[in-house]
């Protein structure tokens, strides 16, 4: 019998390139502390976006890369 087609479930999503990153190793990317992601996401300073998953956090790594790229600059030199 052929399997029927899945649903987009997380492990589809997780599977897919653009993985969810925990507030631990999303912080590590940024070289910042997790307390302090925790702190942006209840102060709203940063607008840096978010899953919530039932209790978990997640960040998407492509939500990662943008903060970066909207915060670089071109050096002076």
């Amino acid at each position: 019998m052929p399997k029927a087609p899945e649903s987009n479930t997380l492990a589809q999503i997780r599977s897919q390139s653009d993985p969810l990153r925990s507030p631990v190793e999303a912080a590590e990317y940024l070289g910042l502390k997790p307390h302090t992601l925790a702190v942006w996401r209840t102060t709203g300073r940063y607008s840096l976006p978010y899953v919530r998953i039932g209790g978990l956090v997640r960040y998407r790594q492509s939500a990662l890369d943008a903060f970066i790229a909207a915060r670089t600059r071109a050096g002076t030199e």
